[in-house]
């Protein structure tokens, strides 16, 4: 199951992320983490020392050697430039398996804290002013267009802050998306936005409040998210103690009791092949009219597979 945590800058979604991704890792279940965020705090968050560099590779690094990996011996899919972040898999292409031994999770997954992650990259000074941070997370939309999970198995992204996650089609990419709120007005703005996009393409959002001291905190969250609410996080001495440095500890029991509820949430949802490759054919048919053509030269419709049909089958090679 492909799980994102979205919300306003500072709401704790990163530190979600982390204390999500290590509540699974630590019970057994196969996880990769992503850090989707332009300011790529993951890592340290899992508990990379401040002054320790990431040291696989980011996945925007090489995002044309991985399309070279994925595209396979696709016939529809002349060479890496032809292939854009939202080219969908076809027959012959190369469908990946989480924490399978293939080129991708070999090159750029590192343990941290005891869970596999990928980076997409920081925004590099040579970026500015040229390039849009999005162009980055192209590698993690290809990656999450090609992955077969199963059951049990998790990826688990840290998303970039506020709306701005529906720049591109990766919002449509997951089976789960918590929206990580604070007890406050701005937090809340950044939800009913949220809220009204997702419901447009029919992608599935719980609220996880976070940061509540109080019950005068979790009636605000009540009143404003209503039955999106589906739980909520004290505030944690145990986070803040990881933050300066001051040991490990244990997770307050509350909050523990949380992250069962996400993971129940996320376990609950049905897996839907069928509309994973309906939203991934559409956007790419919406980028490819908006903008690829013209960057390609070519008509990238005919990259559509008609008879491709995503999920477990897909694994078994076509006759």
């Amino acid at each position: 199951m492909r799980v994102a945590f979205v919300g306003k800058g500072g709401s704790g979604k990163t530190t979600l992320s982390a204390l999500f991704s290590r509540h699974l890792a630590h019970s057994g279940a196969p996880v990769v983490a992503i850090d989707g965020d332009i300011n790529q705090h993951l890592a340290h968050a899992l508990g990379l020392d401040e002054d320790e560099l990431f040291a696989a590779p980011p996945l925007s690094a090489r995002t044309g050697e991985i399309k070279d990996y994925l595209r396979g011996a696709n016939p529809r899919i002349r060479s890496r430039e032809a292939m854009v972040k939202t080219t969908p898999p076809g027959r012959g292409s190369r469908l990946l398996r989480l924490l399978g031994d293939d080129e991708v999770h070999g090159h750029h997954v590192q343990e941290v804290g005891g869970v596999p992650l990928m980076v997409t990259g920081a925004f590099e000074e040579s970026d500015l002013g040229v390039a849009c941070y999005h162009s980055k997370l192209g590698a993690v939309e290809l990656y999450l267009n090609h992955l077969v999970d199963g059951p049990g198995e998790y990826v688990v992204v840290d998303m970039t802050a506020g709306a701005d996650a529906f720049a591109s089609g990766l919002f449509t990419r997951f089976d789960m998306t918590f929206l990580v709120v604070e007890p406050t007005r701005k937090s809340v703005s950044v939800y009913r936005q949220y809220r009204d996009h997702a419901a447009e393409f029919g992608v599935p959002v719980a609220v996880v409040g976070n940061k509540v001291t109080g019950e005068d905190d979790l009636l605000f969250l009540k009143e404003h998210v209503g039955e999106d609410l589906l739980a909520h996080c004290e505030q944690s001495s145990h986070v803040r103690a990881q933050e300066q440095g001051r040991g490990h500890g244990e997770l307050e029991p509350h909050n523990i009791r949380t992250l069962d509820l996400l993971r129940a949430a996320v376990d609950a949802r049905p897996k839907d092949w069928a509309a994973f490759q309906k939203h991934a054919v559409d956007f790419h048919l919406r980028n490819a009219a908006a903008w690829a053509n013209e960057a390609t030269g070519q008509d990238l419709a005919t990259q559509v597979d008609p008879d491709f049909r995503h999920g477990p089958a897909s694994l078994t090679p076509f006759a």
